[in-house]
């Protein structure tokens, strides 16, 4: 850990620079771009019913859209006020009033008429529901009920049949706390969370890289630092607030570059609201794409790392930070050897650049003093995620670009609880400050004053699996207790996911909304409990950001749902009445109480007990991990890894696919129309070439089919690397695999190879038995 402080906010330069602007046509009129001016309006008249209320959550809570960690207005490395139009979007889902009694108990058929997007216009829960099978409606019951019955059914089962999980949506550190601690005492470690589903191979990689399990540096040091590379992360769609520093990068002379399939408009330029220049004119953001294809990272990499070491057989010292690797790391000489052996047409052909761009890229970042790696999903959720992310590592020791002033890696963070979530034990592979190891197991069990479960358990798609396991099995799912979380559109095969919710005997829905996961029957029944947001919370909660702020967010003054409950309080209650013998183990009497037994159970989060007011923050671990090159390893060094490259069989004139968002947070859409380059939901994107080659045109209709599902959609052409398309999320699970899991960390494959045929010609002439047989030749199933 770093013992150097946050060193405090800067101030953005009073001067405009032109040289940066996008346009000189004020607000970017005729051009695609998001209309943040409209958009704001709309959401101030969708909270026009409780417009002070949601002004007060604007000011004085802390941002539950993503993790760069705003509270109020304000966040840690600029001054001036901050807002973006993704935290405006979910501003509704803490205003809404309750759901109209004719309406939550309608047949369900009426229900599941509405996709999740009507389903969440149509407030929140207001009491806990049961519909057993059979049942028509949703039933209204009392809180007594429903904890009896759950905690009965958990009583019955054996604790691998068990399993919980929670979302991102706002959920607060505390939340997750005492959510790990109820599975375990429950005797269950079928726990698991959604940052697992983003950024596990994050975590996992940099471990055994590095140390450590989160980002080294800070969005300070964005700005200043000679190069700032994204690395398959959309920012400014995902985390729109990021474009402040993007612009305060540029104006110190910082140099963006994007590594994407997709020359992503929303890198290229944009309009950032709350900078009165870039509102007018715009920002210049990237200075280069690189357009690597899906998967082809590994490659990529592998060929910058060999151009440094044939620039260090020219010129020593040209290209690798020799005192640093000395100094700092291990496994040079096997790095070395590995790299040497290296085919450039094998890194060409995976990569989709060539010999020379690819040096180009190497020779920038040698002449770099300083250089910020960020990457989000494009990276993580591979089969090959973990070794994706090692070579990440493999980059910034080899430069030096770790642990001081401007350099670091950074996994930037979609949502703001997810930081918290592994750190508080809510997966199956962590406890509260540590990993599921025998020394950590040993630590907490002596303070919470209870035995731990001993065997490993399982993530969250695995036991979604385990629920189609035969009935006598010893981990047949058969009780799933989910905070949040929509499964049918969040994860692969989304017919396969319904088949499994189906076969659960008893669903639990803890959350603020209905969506269509909710609706989905069980083999008894499904139980539906209304959750406190994290402004409603009594005593406040915290959330920690990507930088490793933890921020206090306090109980905001307003309307509330009168029966819900704080998710916290809500855990410990179950747990007391499933195995009442030990209760006070599980039993908090307020936030504040969780806040300290935080601080006893997770050494880097000592400080949070004394959050309790707006505004409150500490930086766990320093302004860097790592800092000065000592990384917390056992030998204090960092570890070169080498990485082989991943095989990838896409036949001749195939396509990989990947999926992108548009409008939305996470599976949350606002609008059917991406405001960056204006594809509909079903369009997919395709370079000219590759459309050329099939003969098609924009708006022509196509299908994308493999072995796993088919999807039906309309050509867009974009800038898109040849071979590559890119559909949106969740529209285009149907292509993805099911079952296909990282070996490391176990994130689910996101990415598939598919035929892609004009709509017309596949109608034509495609019976089942053809596209069967099409399928068989083509051997498009990546190996597993």
């Amino acid at each position: 850990m770093g013992k150097t402080k946050h060193s405090g906010k800067i101030k953005l330069p009073g001067r405009p620079d032109p040289k940066l602007w996008v346009s000189k046509v004020p607000f970017g009129l005729g051009k695609v771009k998001p209309k943040h001016i409209r958009d704001t309006m709309k959401v101030v008249w969708d909270n026009r019913d409780r417009l002070p209320y949601a002004y007060r959550i604007l000011t004085q809570g802390v941002c539950d859209g993503c993790a760069l960690g705003v509270s109020g207005l304000y966040d840690q490395t600029l001054s001036g006020p901050h807002l973006c139009t993704t935290r405006l979007n979910v501003l509704r889902l803490n205003t809404m009033p309750e759901i109209k009694p004719d309406i939550l108990h309608a047949d369900i058929e009426v229900l599941r008429g509405m996709d999740s997007t009507r389903l969440r216009e149509l407030g929140r829960i207001p009491y806990p529901l049961v519909r057993r099978k059979g049942e028509r409606s949703f039933r209204r019951v009392g809180w007594e009920e429903a904890l009896d019955r759950i905690a009965a059914k958990i009583r019955g089962i054996d604790p691998k049949q068990l399993a919980f999980y929670l979302t991102a949506r706002g959920i607060t550190n505390e939340s997750y706390y005492a959510a790990a601690k109820a599975a375990r005492y429950l005797g269950t470690n079928n726990i698991d969370n959604a940052s697992r589903i983003c950024h596990s191979p994050s975590k996992t990689a940099l471990k055994r890289s590095l140390g450590i399990g989160a980002s080294s540096c800070n969005y300070k040091d964005w700005i200043g630092t000679d190069v700032l590379v994204f690395w398959g992360s959309v920012a400014a769609n995902n985390q729109p607030v990021s474009t402040k520093y993007m612009y305060a990068a540029k104006r110190r002379g910082t140099k963006i570059i994007v590594i994407n399939p997709y020359r992503e408009p929303a890198m290229e330029g944009y309009w950032i609201p709350s900078i009165p220049e870039s509102a007018l004119f715009g920002t210049r953001l990237a200075d280069d794409f690189y357009q690597v294809n899906i998967g082809g990272d590994i490659a990529f990499m592998n060929g910058i790392m060999k151009t440094w070491f044939e620039m260090e057989d020219a010129r020593p010292g040209s290209a690798i930070d020799h005192a640093f690797v000395s100094a700092h790391t291990v496994g040079f000489e096997e790095l070395k050897a590995h790299l040497s052996a290296q085919d450039w047409g094998a890194l060409e052909r995976s990569s989709g650049l060539t010999r020379d761009r690819i040096g180009e890229f190497a020779r920038l970042l040698a002449l770099s003093r300083s250089g910020v790696f960020v990457w989000s999903m494009g990276l993580t959720q591979h089969r090959f995620g973990t070794d994706n992310i090692s070579q990440v590592a493999n980059l910034a020791l080899l430069r030096g670009f770790l642990g001081r002033e401007h350099c670091g890696v950074m996994p930037i963070r979609g949502h703001s609880g997810v930081q918290g979530s592994g750190e508080m034990g809510a997966d199956p592979f962590s406890l509260p400050g540590g990993e599921f190891s025998a020394k950590d197991i040993e630590r907490i069990e002596r303070l919470w004053g209870f035995k731990l479960p001993q065997w490993q358990g399982d993530i969250v798609g695995v036991s979604l699996e385990n629920a189609l396991l035969p009935a006598d099995h010893e981990r047949k799912l058969k009780l799933f207790y989910t905070s949040g979380g929509n499964f049918l559109e969040t994860m692969p095969d989304p017919d396969f996911v319904r088949r499994c919710l189906e076969s659960v005997e008893l669903r639990v829905h803890q959350d603020i909304v209905l969506n269509t996961s909710t609706l989905a029957d069980a083999q008894e029944e499904v139980w539906v409990l209304p959750a406190m947001t994290r402004y409603e919370q009594p005593g406040g909660g915290t959330s920690t950001s990507t930088e490793r702020m933890v921020y206090f967010s306090p109980e905001i003054r307003g309307p509330r749902i009168a029966e819900a409950r704080p998710e916290w309080e809500i855990y410990g209650q179950l747990a007391a009445r499933a195995k009442p013998e030990g209760s006070a183990a599980v039993a908090f009497r307020d936030a504040a109480s969780i806040r300290g037994e935080i601080a006893l159970a997770a050494p880097n989060y000592d400080g949070i007990q004394h959050l309790a007011k707006q505004g409150d923050v500490f930086q766990w671990g320093g302004a860097w991990l790592c800092e000065n090159g000592v990384c917390p390893t056992e030998d204090g060094r960092g570890r070169l890894l080498p990485i082989e490259l991943p095989e990838l069989r896409k036949p001749e004139g195939r396509f990989y696919v990947t999926t992108r968002r548009g409008k939305q947070f996470n599976s949350m859409v606002y609008s059917e129309t991406d405001p960056f380059n204006g594809a509909g939901r079903f369009d997919v994107l395709m370079s000219r070439e590759d459309s050329a080659d099939l003969g098609v045109r924009e708006g022509d209709a196509i299908v994308a089919y493999n072995r796993y599902g088919v999807f039906y959609g309309r050509i867009k052409l974009e800038d898109i690397a040849r071979g590559n398309i890119e559909l949106y999320w969740p529209e285009g699970n149907v292509l993805l695999p099911k079952g296909v899991y990282e070996p490391y960390a176990g994130i689910p494959e996101y990415n598939a190879a598919v035929v892609v045929e004009k709509a017309e010609t596949y109608h034509a002439l495609k019976d089942t038995r053809y596209v069967e047989r099409r399928i068989e030749e083509l051997e498009l199933e990546a190996p597993e």
